[in-house]
């Protein structure tokens, strides 16, 4: 096909949804044309693709870039457009494992109608989340998210997911979404412990904090569906950062449910507040801590929050 930046661009992460990404797009590309229109495509092959491909397409004139993939993919392509500065509208044709930020969205996972509300949807501006951190070659590095970026028990748990030799022996089917989330937390929560950091939240006074889990929340959803701030809206100027304190292990296998519905925030251990800004550090300077944005681990703390009210323009269904 011969380049016109005037076509909106699909961008495509073949080994999302555990490689059955590639092997349906040629329905999905169908349906996407008949019920959406003209594109032009360019497919990912490694970590990192979505960003850069999303930038030179914004750089070369593209009005719409459509993120085909998981949590991951949506936030590379959400991060090409944030750093050209251009005046680019993002849109989600969702497949992939965790969806979180489909689920903030309201969008199908039915390849026809989401086509449909990419063609019939208004625009909404929503806010992004910048973070500044320290990347695993111990340089300063900037990531914007979408959804949530955390550490503690989530990013253990990630990790966790991400290693696949930990579930291999679990079938294909199992090891996505929400049950591979499950699995790894139960795993996880066998070695849990505390760790105490210091947190600095506006202009008020840093404060030591004991955490399990210290989330700073755009949207509402983050591992595969837990909502771990039910509260939360991406238009509203504010994160809202959820701590989880020192709950015992049992408890969390036993109200672990609790992060699915949204009821986490009437546990005595839950802690929430607004915030535009958040300073966090390990107490330990000695002590590596490792982030996750976006269901991906780029990097460890310190880090820096600051809100970006309004900045990315989106494609959503019409209400």
């Amino acid at each position: 096909m011969s380049y016109n930046s005037t076509l909106p661009l699909v961008i495509v992460n073949p080994k999302s949804a555990a490689g059955s990404t590639e092997s349906r797009w040629a329905q999905v590309a169908s349906d996407l044309r008949t019920h959406f229109g003209a594109f032009q495509v360019a497919f990912t092959k490694k970590a990192g693709d979505g960003t850069a491909l999303a930038l030179r397409g914004a750089e070369q004139g593209r009005k719409f870039i459509i993120a085909c993939g998981g949590d991951g993919t949506i936030n590379e392509v959400a991060n090409g457009i944030l750093q050209s500065g251009a005046d680019v509208e993002l849109g989600v044709l969702p497949s992939g494992t965790g969806g979180d930020f489909r689920r903030t969205l309201g969008l199908s996972t039915e390849p026809r109608e989401a086509a449909r509300g990419l063609r019939d949807g208004e625009t909404q501006l929503m806010d992004v989340g910048k973070v500044s951190f320290t990347n695993h070659a111990g340089e300063p590095a900037v990531r914007y998210f979408l959804n949530v970026s955390s550490f503690g028990l989530s990013a253990a748990i990630i990790e966790r997911v991400k290693t696949k030799t930990r579930l291999e022996w679990l079938p294909l089917d199992v090891v996505r979404g929400k049950a591979s989330f499950a699995i790894s937390t139960l795993q996880e929560v066998l070695d849990l412990s505390t760790t105490m950091i210091r947190v600095k939240i506006d202009d008020k006074e840093e404060k030591r904090l004991k955490t399990i889990n210290f989330s700073v929340c755009n949207s509402r959803f983050f591992g595969g569906g837990m909502k771990i701030a039910p509260e939360a809206s991406i238009n509203d100027g504010f994160f809202d950062v959820v701590n989880i304190g020192d709950i015992k292990t049992a408890k969390i296998i036993l109200r672990g449910y609790t992060l699915y519905k949204g009821t986490h925030l009437d546990l005595p251990e839950v802690k929430s507040t607004l915030a535009r800004r958040i300073e966090v550090a390990p107490a330990d300077g000695n002590q590596e801590i490792h982030l996750e944005t976006d269901g991906e681990l780029p990097g460890k703390l310190p880090a820096v929050y600051e809100i970006m009210p309004k900045a990315l323009k989106v494609r959503v269904p019409k209400s």
